[in-house]
């Protein structure tokens, strides 16, 4: 019965998605960008009840997920492209293949996925935090972008990840380049050194999805003082406006 339940739920948020990104004209495919007709599904990663990493001072990852990508939202809508939704509204801990598929079964013609990165067990200290023992580490810090190549557009989804790093750069960010070390865990390929964009196959919502996607690692939340920036307005909608001018460039070069 629970089993039931579930996929009705999520039936039913898959139809009230589609029907957000259905309103007005019918989306065309992403080739031959139109701003007003692309559909952009934005994706705040995790979840209330899995919510990713933990910050220095203890606070969930997808708390930091949700208030960007509803940022993302707002900025992208007010670029031009006002049919971007946010993927998952009420934090309904889709599994990353599951967040891929209400994307295509909604008609997106893109996916951004909003996400705050962490580190490997082995560099995590331990601090005091309001009486509370907390895992941190300062060694890393810096947004990272992530493509699929098992993606179907494979090319056009690298293409939206180096302009999304690159604006990234431009608004005066740094990227980590801890993904790329020879460890377990990391080992990723760094494509592009200069935008911070890695190839990362593995990833689900972005192998899955029907449509190019991209996944930003906004900023390192085990590192305080970063932590600290991640959660102020001003780093969230310097982020924000970073997507939206790279959403907008993305698109004119498709024409």
């Amino acid at each position: 019965m629970r089993a039931k339940r579930g996929g009705w739920l999520l039936g039913l948020f898959v139809l009230a998605l589609a029907l957000a990104l259905a309103a007005g004209p019918s989306a065309p495919a992403w080739a031959g960008c139109r701003p007003e007709r692309l559909a952009i599904a934005v994706d705040a990663g995790h979840g209330p009840r899995l919510p990713g990493a933990t910050s220095a001072t203890g606070a969930p990852e997808y708390d930091f997920n949700f208030r960007l990508a509803r940022q993302v939202v707002a900025a992208v809508q007010a670029a031009g492209f006002p049919r971007t939704v946010l993927l998952d509204p009420v934090g309904r801990d889709l599994a990353p293949t599951a967040r891929a598929k209400a994307a295509n079964a909604a008609g997106a013609g893109l996916l951004v996925s909003i996400h705050h990165d962490a580190a490997q067990p082995q560099f995590l200290e331990t601090w005091t935090v309001a009486g509370q023992t907390r895992r941190f580490c300062d060694r890393f810090a810096g947004y990272s972008v992530f493509y699929s190549g098992k993606n179907r557009h494979a090319a056009a989804s690298l293409a939206l990840a180096r302009l999304l790093g690159r604006e990234m750069r431009r608004a005066g960010f740094a990227f980590t380049r801890h993904h790329a070390a020879d460890i377990p865990g990391e080992r990723r390929p760094l494509v592009d050194d200069t935008a911070g964009v890695y190839r990362y196959d593995g990833l689900a919502v972005l192998r899955e999805a029907a449509m190019p996607a991209v996944l930003l690692e906004a900023g390192v939340i085990v590192n305080r003082a970063e932590e600290a920036e991640l959660a102020g307005p001003d780093r969230q909608r310097r982020t924000a406006e970073a997507v939206a001018t790279a959403v907008a460039t993305w698109c004119a070069e498709q024409r």
